[in-house]
């Protein structure tokens, strides 16, 4: 039976009045004058998450003011000392990850399973990067002159402006303003407004375990703030996670201006299901790829691509498990995807769906039409998935929603084609026991993460994350990666004086 939204008023035990929302300036918090931000619940839009105020340009104004400000003592800050805060709110986001877990799937949308797991993830992240500072800060080489050493060592770039989005609203922000802080930058940081809650939490944290004043600013407000934030004369780098067409944007932008930017954006990723794969692993691997967090993950599988061999016997099982998944209030423990993150963003993907049903080539193998339950008055979206006989829109197109889009292929060659058929080349997954498709893939499927008989979603902190063609632009994020961006080297040649001591 599935599960309905409406099944309970307090469920997982959270208290569901509304919380405050504030603005953190310069150290202190407040409560913002613009114009008033009501933060809701997805799953029931009626009910307030969250009340605030929006920041303003005179806010911003201060934010990159006390940022610059804070910057050269903050800078000089050993590196150690800078790790132990990072370390202290990586234990205060533990500590609170249930409470705040929960929050964020009230807020969001995802499980309560997934809300708690991300701010613990977020932890995970702050803990890697306190313990950069016991890591080699540069490299010596050796120089054609005698008596000389080359140093080249890392230095912070400034005052970063980091803009976040919705669908990982702590998560994301972790791995952008940790490796921040800790290569020694100061950072003026504007969340997703549909998500503000959880970015409050964060700074939270980062308060109480000792952040100087001024060393982290978070605005809360809507997308012209944060174009704004990015070309303020006192940013010195940004770094962006969100759709293609503002990454594009903003790409222009700092390159008017000689700015260092990083950029994450879309995704439309393929799994492949070749014929020797294992199918149970398979089908459950690209259901959790396609359904978790309702498909709104830059790594979700949105294309899936089988060879014509196991293709019957593949769908057949994918759509049953797609069809017997439990939707409904992400907060109930035996929920298994919850709502997308608002009733437009379920019209949007709706529309896109009902318009590619009408086509001639496109096949509704399970989903596809709205709730007429209790339901329908929450942002819920059945799991789609659609068979195509060719190229179509719901190919190419990012839904950023629950509908997966299948294609067939003869063989192995068309299965890695199709997988490359896209603008976008973030990520995919390849299901094979074969070593030698295994060859092929790494070489042939031109992404930025590739995983073997795992699905499309998942980074880990330590190692680089990022796309290739339209999904990223600029240095990859995560891991040492991160200090390509955060940092910018300096080279000094070392060579002592010939002055003879009396």
């Amino acid at each position: 039976m599935r599960q309905s939204a409406g099944s309970s008023a307090t469920a997982g035990g959270l208290d569901r009045s509304a919380r405050p929302l504030r603005n953190l300036l310069a150290g202190q918090w407040r409560t913002g004058d613009g114009d008033e931000l009501v933060d809701v619940n997805p799953a029931r839009p009626r009910e307030t998450v969250a009340v605030g105020q929006l920041a303003q340009d005179h806010d911003l104004d201060q934010a990159v003011a006390a940022a610059r400000d804070a910057f050269p003592r903050w800078a000089a800050t050993p590196h150690h000392v800078r790790g132990r805060i990072l370390d202290r709110a990586a234990d205060i986001l533990d500590a609170h990850a249930e409470p705040w877990g929960e929050e964020l799937s009230w807020e969001e949308g995802k499980t309560r399973a997934e809300g708690i797991g991300e701010v613990q993830r977020a932890a995970e992240i702050f803990r890697y990067y306190a313990s950069e500072a016991s890591r080699p800060v540069g490299e010596v080489f050796a120089s054609p002159r005698t008596g000389e050493q080359i140093h080249v060592i890392h230095r912070p770039v400034g005052v970063v402006a980091v803009v976040t989005p919705f669908n990982f609203p702590i998560a994301i922000p972790a791995w952008k303003i940790a490796p921040a802080l800790s290569y020694g930058n100061t950072v003026v940081w504007k969340p997703a407004s549909l998500v503000p809650l959880l970015a409050v939490r964060l700074a939270e944290a980062l308060v109480e375990a000792g952040l100087p004043e001024g060393v982290l600013s978070l605005l809360i407000g809507g997308g012209p703030l944060g174009g704004r934030l990015v070309e303020h004369p006192g940013v010195d780098a940004v770094t962006f996670t969100g759709s293609t067409s503002v990454g594009r944007s903003l790409i222009a932008a700092c390159g008017w201006l000689a700015r260092p930017f990083q950029a994450e954006m879309g995704g439309k990723n393929a799994a492949v299901v070749l014929a020797d794969a294992d199918l149970e692993l398979a089908a459950g691997e690209v259901l959790a790829g396609a359904f978790r967090s309702s498909g709104q993950k830059c790594t979700a599988t949105s294309r899936l691509v089988v060879e014509q061999p196991v293709a019957d016997d593949f769908l057949a099982l994918l759509t049953k498990r797609a069809a017997a998944l439990r939707v409904g209030d992400p907060l109930e423990e035996d929920t298994e995807m919850g709502p997308v993150v608002s009733v437009q963003a379920r019209d949007e993907i709706q529309r896109s769906v009902d318009a590619g049903t009408t086509r001639a080539g496109v096949d509704l193998l399970t989903g596809g039409r709205p709730y007429e339950d209790d339901r329908m008055d929450g942002a819920f979206l059945a799991p789609t998935v659609v068979e195509l006989a060719g190229d179509d829109p719901l190919w190419r197109e990012e839904l950023f929603g629950p509908v997966l889009s299948v294609r067939r292929a003869r063989d192995i060659q068309e299965a890695f084609r199709l997988a490359n058929d896209s603008d976008f080349g973030l990520s995919a997954a390849v299901f094979t026991d074969d070593l030698r498709a295994v060859a092929a893939a790494t070489e042939q499927v031109d992404v930025g993460v590739l995983h073997i008989n795992s699905e499309t979603a998942g980074a880990d902190p330590h190692v680089p994350f990022g796309g290739a063609k339209q999904s990223a632009y600029g240095p990859k994020e995560q891991g040492r990666a991160a200090r390509e961006f955060f940092t910018r080297t300096k080279t000094v040649y070392v060579r002592p004086s010939e002055r003879r001591e009396p």
